[in-house]
Formats: structure tokens, C-alpha cells, sequence
């Protein structure tokens, strides 16, 4: 159900707590009491995976996390929010160790101040987290708290605007940091700019065409890279796919299935009117996941052809993932229908980017209980890696290899560095791009704190025949990189090598 990449190449991965024990126990003495199903329940319901070994171990959390919401901090902690009944309040940490068996998730005393069931989180530039909405929570908070936070929570109108009856789909709103430190919130059908300092809403936005976006009409986002130069602002556009109409929820728990929304929306908040400009998928989706691909190209994939999201509510999963070039000129070659899996991934999946490129899928559980027989759609154990197109054989002569940062792992904001790393085979026409990546926080088709910079290469050297190192600024402000952990990806015409850990501070 979710999914966060830590910068010690682990992920930790965790589901409910509420249907019971799971197969997977937990180390010797540690247990769970009076759980709302079981009165001592010794499994795990979350692992840590490691990507290189290909192992898990089991951890232990200690409330509900059904439908809860994450961020990274500066530090590379997860700071885990909200859940179900008596997990609906809490505020968790995992922090990224190797080698220590011990290390597991810690529950804080202090609580959010409202209960965040079905929220979204984003790191803020001055490091907080704040957490928006949530089933009857229309308003936001900050984690950790601070004397101007006014009691804790403040009311936001919005997201009771937003909010449909019998439906909701205003739920998992999508969230961005804009460059000016404002904050991007889309719910349902409509976007505003929040000024979450003063807690004023500076700017709304046209409402996107055609269907719902929000769950349980799920669609999925992405803000499209920003492209850094020096004493430019970029350019922000921002990106929403797939949903279901008003009306499918409902009418899906009557055993009726309307086709899923086959249509994007592009909007450019920087123009001077900005105007949803509108495309058609190859196909219908409910529940994508969105991922930006270290190519600036975006991934779209799992989800359903009918329905909405929730239990039993979507039928026809959509198999095929979809690759999107938003660059390509011609409108009609933009998208690309790829190799499909075998597997269904729709209601409580989830999907991330992985350091060497590929993508970590996993999950599926469309059922109010573990179901792994008799049902059309079975809950689904598995984990599987999918490998975009530029991981063919017939490219790998065009992949950089080696990547190492010239500078350590830290950068200032601004700064100049250089990554060196090597070709297989010598390119007199080598062209390249860096991309730096942040690891999201993926739950119910949304990846939180996702966002793809192109830093501005100021020079390019060949050190010997396959060696080459590329100059490049940081990012200049913490508004368009948030403190933290950062993938950074060299692109070789259109191919990336195994990215480098980075912190910005």
C-alpha cells in the first residue's frame, strides 16, 4: 500500500494493521497488544527491502497506517502520518540504518492535532513537513510544530469546496512547492496557490475538463521538470492523468462500472492565463501511478479500465504501462503503449523509481480482506522491477557508467560541481543531461514530494577516451529543492546511468 526509497538503497514498505496477523513473522519477543482483530499479533505488517541483496527483514509498526501519508525530512527520516482509528492521529519515524538489526519504526508521543485519513504531505523549503486534508479534515498542519502555529491546525476552505456528496474525491489532494515557496494544492477538479505562511489563498486556478482526479475518483499527477538556469525562473507545468466521472464511486458499489477517464490535462501556472490543454492516453485509467523517469519522460502505469477506487470497485486492469514525452512536438506521438505485465496492479499498489533507473511495482489488494483465492482479482504479494526502455541491451553502449560527485555527498545551494563518470565506448557526439531526483513517498496513485530538476551544465571535459566529467550549477534556492536527499542521474542521449546520492542543504 506504500512505498518510500531511502538513501541507503532500501525501501521501506508497509500495509493495514487491521485484517489480522500476516505470513511474515516478527524476530523473537516483539508483538502488538490489543489490535482492534487480534489481542497479540506477532507479524509484521512492514518490511525494509534492500534493492542490492534483494532480502527483507520484518519491522513492526505499532498503529494503523491504512490510507496515511509520508515525506522525507532533511535528514532522510520518513516522517509517517495519520491512519485509521488508532492510528489516525500518530506521527511515525523511520530512520535509514545498515547493519543494525534493531532499527525499526518509533511512534511519537505527541499526536497531529486532527485526525489525517487520506492526506498528502510535502516537504516544506524550511524543512517542515506540512500534512493537507484527509476524510473530514479540511484544513492542514505542520510537522514539527512551531509558536506560530496558532493551535496547530488551520481551516482551509478549499477542501470543503471541493468535496462531493456520497463521493467525496477530494481526498490524497496533489501537492507541489512552487519556486516562490508557495504551495500548489489540486483537489477534485480545481488548483490553488496557498500561502501557507501567512494562510492566505493567493490564486485559483480554471477547473480541469472532463472527469473528477481526486480519490475515489483517482487519477494521478505530476509537476513536469523544471529546467534550471541561472537568474531564470522556470518554467512550472503541471500535469494530471486519468480519474472516473462524478457518480462512478457510487455507482461501482452497485455493481456497475463506468470506463475510466483516458484524458490528461497540462496547465503552465507560470503563463500569465494559465489554460488546462488537454490529450487522450491510448486507453481509459483509473489508479495510474504517475512516475517522472530520470529522462524528464513520464511513466504511466497499474490501475484499472472501469470503476473507481475502493473495495471491489474497479474491474479491467489496465496492464499495458504508457510512456509520455513532453517534449515531443507532435502531439500524437507523445504517447507510448509498452511491454505489458502479467499482473494486476489496481486498488492498494504502488510504484517508485529505483537508483539504477528501474521501477519497484508491488502490491494489489482490491479486497476488504486478504483474498488470494476465488476472487477475480486476487491480492497480489508479489514484487516485480519494471525496466523502462532505455535499460535495453541495445542501448548499454550509450550508458554512463561510474558516476562519482566531485564534492562529496553535501551541496550548498548554487554551488558548482562536476560528476565524472565513463562511457563503454568513445562518443565524439556525446550529449548530456543531469537530473536530480527526490525519492517520493508513494501511496494510492500519488507519489508525494516527486519532482525532477535539470541542473544547467556550465561545461563539459573528456578526461581520456571513455572518460568524461560534466560541470554543473545546484539548484539555486531551497523553494526549488527542499532540503534533503537527491538522486542524480546523468543522461546520455536519453540513456542514464545508476545515479549518485546527494544531499542539498
Amino acid at each position: 500500500m506504500h512505498m518510500q526509497l531511502l538513501y541507503n538503497n532500501k525501501v521501506i514498505i508497509f500495509d493495514r494493521t487491521d485484517f489480522g496477523a500476516s505470513n511474515l513473522s516478527l524476530p523473537q519477543g516483539k508483538c502488538r497488544f490489543d489490535d482492534e482483530v487480534l489481542d497479540v499479533d506477532c507479524s509484521a505488517h512492514s518490511v525494509l527491502y534492500d534493492i542490492l541483496s534483494n532480502t527483507y527483514r520484518p519491522l513492526m509498526v505499532q498503529t494503523d497506517v491504512w490510507c496515511s501519508s509520508g515525506a522525507l525530512n532533511s535528514d532522510g527520516t520518513l516522517i509517517q502520518t495519520g491512519g485509521y482509528h488508532a492510528g489516525d492521529r500518530k506521527i511515525r519515524l523511520f530512520s535509514p540504518c545498515d547493519g543494525d538489526v534493531d532499527c525499526d519504526w518509533t511512534e511519537l508521543p505527541q499526536n497531529l492535532t486532527v485526525q489525517r485519513w487520506y492526506a498528502s504531505d510535502h516537504i516544506l523549503p524550511d524543512g517542515r513537513v506540512i500534512i493537507v486534508g484527509g476524510r473530514k479534515a479540511f484544513s492542514y498542519e505542520f510537522f514539527p510544530k512551531t509558536m506560530d502555529d496558532n493551535g496547530g491546525v488551520f481551516h482551509l476552505p478549499f477542501l470543503v469546496e471541493t468535496t462531493d456528496p456520497m463521493e467525496e474525491n477530494n481526498l490524497y489532494p496533489f501537492l507541489y512547492i512552487l519556486p516562490d515557496g508557495n504551495l500548489y494544492i489540486f483537489s477534485n477538479q480545481r488548483s490553488i496557490v496557498l500561502d501557507y505562511v501567512n494562510h492566505n489563498v493567493l490564486r485559483e486556478f480554471p477547473m480541469i475538463p472532463g472527469e473528477k482526479r481526486s480519490y475515489p475518483a483517482t487519477g494521478s499527477s505530476v509537476m513536469l521538470p523544471l529546467r534550471l538556469r541561472q537568474g531564470q525562473e522556470p518554467v512550472v507545468e503541471v500535469m494530471i492523468c486519468g480519474g472516473a466521472w462524478g457518480g462512478a464511486y457510487v455507482k461501482a458499489l452497485e455493481g456497475e462500472f463506468w470506463r475510466g477517464s483516458s484524458s490528461c490535462g497540462r496547465m503552465r501556472l507560470t503563463d500569465p492565463d494559465p489554460k488546462w490543454v488537454m490529450e487522450e492516453m491510448p486507453s481509459g485509467r483509473v489508479m495510474p501511478d504517475m512516475l517522472l523517469l530520470p529522462t524528464g519522460d513520464v511513466l504511466i502505469l497499474n490501475g484499472a479500465a472501469n470503476g473507481a477506487a475502493g473495495w471491489e470497485n474497479a474491474i479491467d486492469p489496465v496492464l499495458n504501462p504508457v510512456l509520455y514525452r513532453p517534449d515531443e512536438p507532435d502531439p500524437r506521438r507523445r504517447f507510448n503503449v509498452l511491454t505489458p505485465t502479467t499482473i494486476a496492479r489496481m486498488y492498494h499498489s504502488s510504484a517508485i523509481l529505483l537508483p539504477d533507473g528501474r521501477i519497484l511495482v508491488g502490491g494489489s489488494n482490491p479486497h476488504s480482506t486478504y483474498n488470494f483465492t476465488g476472487v477475480k482479482y486476487p491480492t497480489e504479494l508479489s514484487l516485480e522491477a519494471f525496466s523502462p526502455p532505455y535499460l535495453a541491451t541495445q542501448y548499454a553502449h550509450l550508458r554512463p557508467l561510474n558516476q562519482a560527485v566531485d564534492v562529496g555527498q553535501v551541496l550548498s545551494y548554487g554551488q558548482q560541481f562536476s560528476i565524472t563518470f565513463t562511457l563503454p565506448f568513445p562518443q565524439p557526439d556525446a550529449e548530456f543531461m543531469v537530473s536530480m531526483i527526490p525519492p517520493s513517498f508513494t501511496t494510492h496513485s500519488f507519489g508525494m514530494n516527486q519532482r525532477l530538476l535539470f541542473l544547467e551544465i556550465v561545461g563539459v571535459e573528456r578526461l581520456f577516451m571513455f572518460g568524461y566529467r560534466v560541470i554543473v550549477f545546484a539548484p539555486p534556492t531551497r523553494n526549488i529543492a527542499p532540503p534533503g536527499y537527491y538522486m542524480v542521474f546523468v543522461v546520455h542521449q536519453g540513456v542514464p546511468g545508476h545515479s549518485v546520492w546527494v544531499k542539498i542543504q
